[in-house]
């Protein structure tokens, strides 16, 4: 079937030795029908993916109405009121128009936008998680023109000014991957690590202790523990046993059942030369970040007289591992 020099497809005919001079014409005349069907079909996604990458442009246009365009998006069935990321792409040998076309597919199956905006194409798709979303549009859009394809996905907020916003934040996402030489991967800052964390305008200094601490604040507040106290003197003191027992004013073997169960808690790679810089950054942006501890109420003493001197008794035992 060809439109011109271009090939759109074939149609094979199977089951039968041969065709009469008829139905040989009428063969024919089915291959041009279907090509011109899919001329038409291919006019109107066209068509529709030019009015798509149209407003895409103008919702990351700082200038651009947030009224008219929700109306707009409304028209081609895209509700911005519900939860959007922006997956901004690049591919190292796939020319743009290809990559492109490849993502504006991927948009019309998920009620979604594309065009090109700065020199990159970009997807404005409904997703409730971007980075487990980003990784999945790379590895489809590399099988699609199948050269590997970078993401990087920002969460964009609600309404018309949410994918504006949302732009920077995916290309600096984009640039990072291709720096640490992740291409063909997606991702979010958020998923980074420290690195989102020092790259992000809108960085979620408490979901990322939350995610690199989590299993450890959550033991202590069960069992009334203090392994990330343990954790901050471990660091502090060169990740030596010998001198955090010293700070601690705990046996060694104290020390050791507690990295012991740190270790449990946050995997066998944590003090590898990454996860422990996570965790060191973690660990300080937790201190500065934790409020206060009241101070103890001191006790009343007698109503006359100097306040008496500490009470005799056993010196309490080392803290539970």
């Amino acid at each position: 079937m060809l439109a011109g020099p271009e090939l759109l497809g074939s149609i094979t005919l199977t089951g039968r030795p041969g065709l009469d001079e008829a139905g040989r014409r009428l063969f024919e005349r089915a291959a041009t029908v279907t090509a011109l069907l899919l001329l038409l079909g291919r006019s109107v996604a066209q068509t529709e993916d030019r009015v798509r990458g149209e407003l895409l442009g103008d919702l990351l246009s700082p200038s651009a109405d947030p009224g008219g365009l929700a109306v707009r998006a409304r028209r081609l069935g895209v509700d911005l009121d519900r939860p959007h990321a922006l997956f901004v792409l690049h591919s190292d040998t796939v020319p743009r128009p290809r990559l492109l076309t490849a993502a504006a597919h991927h948009a019309r199956e998920r009620r979604g936008l594309a065009g090109v905006h700065h020199d990159h194409a970009v997807l404005l798709a409904l997703s409730e998680a971007p980075g487990a979303d980003a990784a999945r549009l790379a590895a489809a859009l590399g099988r699609s023109v199948g050269a590997p394809v970078t993401v990087g996905a920002a969460r964009a907020g609600d309404g018309a000014g949410g994918p504006h916003a949302a732009h920077a934040e995916a290309l600096r996402c984009l640039s990072t991957l291709r720096a640490l030489g992740r291409a063909g991967d997606g991702s979010t800052l958020a998923d980074l690590g420290f690195l989102g964390v020092l790259l992000g305008d809108r960085a979620d200094l408490s979901g990322f202790v939350r995610t690199v601490l989590g299993p450890v604040l959550d033991y202590d507040a069960r069992r009334g523990s203090d392994l990330v106290g343990t954790l901050r003197v471990y660091f502090a003191t060169g990740m030596s046993q010998a001198r955090a027992k010293e700070a601690l004013h705990v046996h060694v073997n104290t020390v050791v059942q507690r990295l012991d169960r740190i270790g449990r808690l946050l995997g066998p790679d944590w003090q590898s030369p990454d996860r422990s810089l996570e965790l060191q950054l973690a660990l300080r942006l937790h201190q500065v970040s934790a409020p206060e501890a009241p101070a103890a109420p001191t006790a009343p003493g007698p109503a006359s007289g100097p306040a008496s001197g500490p009470a005799s008794g056993p010196a309490p035992g080392p803290a539970p591992a």
